[in-house]
């Protein structure tokens, strides 16, 4: 996994995926990645990095702690 620090979109799908999410999947403006019950809101893809404070958000809202962010 990436360390925690801006991401690109494209290492945060892939590493959700590592995770056990399937997707992404498009649903209304933004996607979605599924794992269980859970359903994520992915941000699109745009030019710049996602940041630390959203990156924080993703992974608190899918129960990934920063240590198993980065040990994964």
């Amino acid at each position: 996994m990436p360390a925690f620090g801006p991401v690109k979109h494209r290492e945060l799908v892939r590493s959700l995926q590592q995770l056990g999410f399937a997707g992404p999947f498009s649903r209304g403006k933004h996607l979605h990645m599924k794992k269980g019950n859970l359903t994520l809101t992915i941000p699109n893809p745009h030019k710049g990095d996602i940041s630390v404070s959203l990156l924080s958000k993703i992974l608190k809202q899918a129960g990934i702690s920063r240590d198993e962010w980065e040990k994964s």
